[in-house]
């Protein structure tokens, strides 16, 4: 990694998952490796620096090689609270947000924003696919983190109405698995099935 790097990852880890009990959504296995370590391997090689963000087990999340970043807030307070703390310690000129359960994201996911962004001049670039926006897999220029950590102080914890405020441009990809969010036991199966089906 350079001593000035240009793209970092933050990879949002911090949820409650509520709909999968309450476990650490992170740390839940997919044919037999934790949800995280799916996601690294799609993300780490298009950047050039990956930091986590969780509030929970992160003894275990810092085995994986990269910093570990807690938001900070004794409350739930969402991704945003995420990303800002996650942000402020990363190095990149350029932040890619990702969540940890997503473990199909496409691998030309990072380059493709950050081109897109290059050619419009939009300091907000979000992925899409044919059929919705992914508000939470998006790139964004840390010159933005100072009004997102704002509204994280001021309780505006709407990702969705933050990326609104500052003309957020949208890059669909043509394949909606590569965004299948798991969420549930029964997309957690969903995806198991892929993998089988992989070649």
């Amino acid at each position: 990694m350079s001593s000035h790097p240009e793209l970092s990852a933050l990879i949002l880890a911090g949820g409650e998952a509520r709909r999968m009990g309450g476990q650490d959504k992170g740390l839940i296995e997919l044919a037999g490796r934790p949800l995280i370590a799916w996601v690294l391997k799609r993300i780490a090689p298009q950047v050039d620096e990956v930091v986590i963000s969780a509030n929970r087990h992160r003894d275990i999340y810092a085995g994986l090689g990269h910093p570990v970043i807690a938001d900070g807030h004794p409350d739930y307070r969402g991704p945003m609270a995420g990303i800002a703390a996650a942000g402020a310690r990363a190095a990149g000129e350029w932040l890619l947000v990702v969540p940890c359960d997503t473990p199909f994201l496409p691998a030309d996911l990072a380059q493709r924003l950050l081109d897109h962004a290059r050619q419009t001049g939009c300091r907000l670039v979000r992925a899409a696919d044919p059929g919705q926006t992914h508000y939470t897999s998006f790139l964004f220029h840390r010159d933005l983190l100072p009004d997102l950590a704002a509204h994280v102080a001021n309780g505006r914890l709407k990702l969705q109405a933050w990326q609104a405020e500052h003309a957020a441009e949208t890059l669909t990809f043509a394949d909606a698995g590569a965004f299948l969010n798991l969420n549930t036991p029964d997309e957690l199966a969903e995806a198991e099935q892929r993998l089988r089906k992989a070649p």
